[in-house]
């Protein structure tokens, strides 16, 4: 008896030191939410003060996410992208790699797809549709190995490269949408519908094809992480790519396919989102998917499980936005989940202070990564 309560006192334990600091990184952010909203009441003239005010905001916020079928089903399609997005950013963090070019990799993914999506706008579904969504991912993991491999031969750092191509991706956007993908009978750049490409709908009025993809990706690469050689080899790298090495390992090489399989997680979401959304793109295509993908890494502490359970609040939160910001009557703006993310991703970054504030003994941090730049590597560059 003694030894199972042991077990699950060192059970609760473990629970809590990977929890604590995105429980207290949430509830932070409800609280600087609720400050902003009693503010905003101030500033507006004429307007009596309520204290009840960010209660009501919640209410309908948590209302318009998961306050019947259709909301259930807004924040699933919302939270769809987040999960691949996410899973991008947590696999390359396994490695120890900052992967702040899931917005580059989103972006490449969704133009291949539509561009195999308009080809293929009028064949089979079953031709089409898987072929459109390889072509997203291919796209994507191209664009992962760019940087990848930038960082095995020359220890180029993967945040500065994978930056410079996120802006690299919306200037390929904007000039094939603008120039080969346009159609000339449209007022402004624009490519056609996919067609039959499309993501079917599965469920409600607008929940496509795509939820079920995330899911069985959040199942492969906790496969491949746990069940699978490459994953050891990944995870081995990612905590001491010096061990990794003398292990018999291939640090450079694990570097270049885990920025791959990153890209292609990416391109997957942004392909979802071209092939189940919008059905088009335009030459200012953009989301934030993939900087919001950063934030559901950590919160989500780079675990498949965690990362989807984290996507999950991110996609509520967009969702019932909209509600809120009608319920309040305009005066808290829908963009206050941006606020809400922002302070999640903020506290997280900054763990060590939120540990000392609230004295978090034991408490993990968001991610922990080794730098793998220079020496851990070899001096001569080339891939081993």
């Amino acid at each position: 008896m003694a030894s199972w309560q042991q077990r699950a006192v060192a059970l609760a334990r473990q629970t809590w030191a990977a929890m604590a600091l995105p429980f207290v990184s949430l509830l932070l952010a409800l609280l600087i939410g609720a400050i902003v909203i009693l503010a905003s009441e101030v500033v507006v003239p004429g307007r009596a003060f309520d204290l009840t005010l960010p209660f009501t905001a919640y209410a309908a916020l948590f209302q318009g996410a998961l306050g019947g079928l259709d909301p259930i089903v807004n924040t699933v399609r919302a939270s769809t992208p987040l999960v691949l997005g996410g899973l991008a950013v947590g696999l390359a963090f396994r490695a120890g790699l900052f992967n702040i070019g899931a917005q580059g990799q989103f972006l490449l993914g969704a133009l291949g797809s539509v561009t195999v999506g308009v080809a293929l706008k009028e064949a089979s579904p079953f031709i089409a549709i898987p072929a459109a969504l390889a072509a997203g991912m291919l796209a994507g993991a191209a664009w992962g190995f760019i940087p990848g491999f930038l960082k095995a031969v020359s220890g180029a750092h993967e945040v500065v490269t994978t930056i410079m191509l996120n802006y690299v991706a919306a200037s390929v956007i904007a000039w094939a949408v603008s120039g080969p993908l346009d159609q000339p009978t449209s007022p402004s750049p624009i490519t056609d519908q996919v067609g039959n490409a499309a993501l079917p709908v599965i469920i409600g009025q607008n929940g496509h094809m795509g939820a079920l993809i995330a899911l069985a990706a959040v199942f492969a690469v906790g496969w491949l992480l746990f069940r699978t050689t490459r994953g050891f080899e990944i995870r081995t790298v990612g905590a001491n790519p010096d061990a990794a090495r003398y292990a018999g390992m291939q640090p450079r090489l694990v570097v270049v396919l885990t920025m791959s399989l990153a890209g292609m997680l990416a391109g997957l979401a942004g392909a979802t989102v071209v092939l189940g959304v919008t059905h088009h793109m335009t030459a200012s295509f953009g989301t934030t998917v993939g900087f919001d993908a950063i934030a559901v890494a950590l919160l989500g502490r780079s675990s498949p499980v965690g990362i989807a359970l984290a996507a999950l609040l991110f996609g509520a939160m967009r969702a019932g936005a909209p509600l809120m910001q009608i319920q309040t009557q305009s005066l808290i703006p829908a963009e206050l989940v941006d606020v809400l993310q922002a302070t999640i991703l903020l506290s997280l970054v900054a763990h060590e202070l939120v540990r000392r504030i609230f004295r978090l003994q034991g408490v993990k941090a968001a991610v922990e990564t080794t730098d793998t730049i220079g020496p851990a590597y070899g001096r001569r560059p080339g891939i081993r």
